[in-house]
């Protein structure tokens, strides 16, 4: 096997780093619905409720926004880091 040069070094470094950051927010997505189901759900059943429907949508609504806000800060953060 040959042994690998800087460049790949490097694109291996980053391709872990992508597959951490998207093992990071699938957890975090996880724990968030886990959330959201603890907070919505008072007794599981074969169907949902309209209110356990709107308040599921309105806590997964509310990840969203707030994931968007804050990825939005971060670019605007790196980017500012960057000029």
């Amino acid at each position: 096997m040959a042994e690998l040069g800087e460049a790949d070094v490097a694109e291996l470094q980053r391709l872990m780093a992508a597959e951490q950051q998207k093992a990071q927010f699938t957890a975090q997505v996880h724990h968030f619905m886990e959330l959201c189901w603890d907070k919505c759900v008072e007794k599981p059943g074969n169907r949902l409720d309209s209110r356990t429907e709107n308040c599921l949508s309105s806590c997964l609504d509310r990840f969203i926004d707030t994931t968007l806000a804050i990825t939005s800060r971060f670019a605007q953060i790196v980017q500012k880091g960057g000029q």
